[in-house]
């Protein structure tokens, strides 16, 4: 436990203070705490039993001597109850203070100003891991891309029964004549006239008109036409 501590021995801190705390320590410490500074009091006299304050990843704790070091008090305050932290720089030392939510002000003066300034920046991180915890990113959202798949299904199938409805409520086309409709492909001018077509060669242009109508090319009431006189010569 010693060997843990001595890395808080490298900017002024009192070797015996941090002796004693590390004895006490080992009893204090709870599963998952961890130390991360240890600050000790420096005032211009000697002092034999300065105060000490120990910040860990769960709380802070001040260390006060008492019975002449025979003993120690200890009071804590968890990072929940933590509502501000400062430090004040004076020619002899800085102050380093702490407000709870209980509107309480707890102070431990004559720090060395390193140490000042490592405890309260250590302060500040962790209240900044309470206000924005470290999270996982949040997971995509599955149900985005099908809901958008959904409406366009839906869009398509409106659509669909729209232009069903369309074909169902057209108008049958007047009776076919020849200038009526310009000629088609498969009736160019000069093309034979249907009283003179054969019931095969008649049944071969219907044919033809089917499939015209079957790639969109032509309306189904000229088809229909189409096919009534096509059907009348027959």
């Amino acid at each position: 436990m010693k060997e843990q501590f001595k890395k808080f021995l490298n900017e002024e801190q009192d070797p015996k203070a941090i002796e004693k705390i590390t004895s006490k320590l080992t009893d204090l410490l709870m599963k998952g705490e961890e130390v991360g500074y240890i600050a000790v009091q420096k005032k211009p006299a000697i002092t034999v039993f300065p105060d000490s304050i120990v910040l860990t990843n769960k709380r802070i704790i001040i260390c006060k001597p008492k019975n002449l070091g025979l003993s120690m008090d200890f009071t804590d305050y968890t990072w929940d109850d933590i509502a501000s932290t400062f430090v004040k720089e004076n020619i002899l030392g800085s102050e380093f203070s702490f407000g709870t939510k209980t509107d309480l002000a707890v102070s431990i003066d004559y720090i060395p100003k390193i140490q000042a300034r490592k405890i309260y920046t250590y302060a500040k991180e962790q209240l900044d891991l309470l206000k924005n915890p470290i999270s996982a990113a949040a997971p995509i959202q599955e149900t985005v891309e099908p809901e958008y798949e959904d409406e366009a299904e839906e869009v398509e199938e409106v659509e669909t029964e729209e232009v069903t409805s369309f074909a169902e409520i057209l108008p049958s086309a007047p009776a076919f004549t020849e200038t009526t409709y310009e000629p088609l492909p498969t009736q160019p001018a000069g093309e034979r006239k249907l009283s003179d077509l054969s019931k095969e060669e008649l049944f071969d242009k219907l044919q033809n008109y089917k499939k015209l109508l079957d790639n969109g090319l032509i309306m189904q009431g000229e088809y229909d036409a189409y096919k009534k006189e096509i059907l009348s010569y027959m």
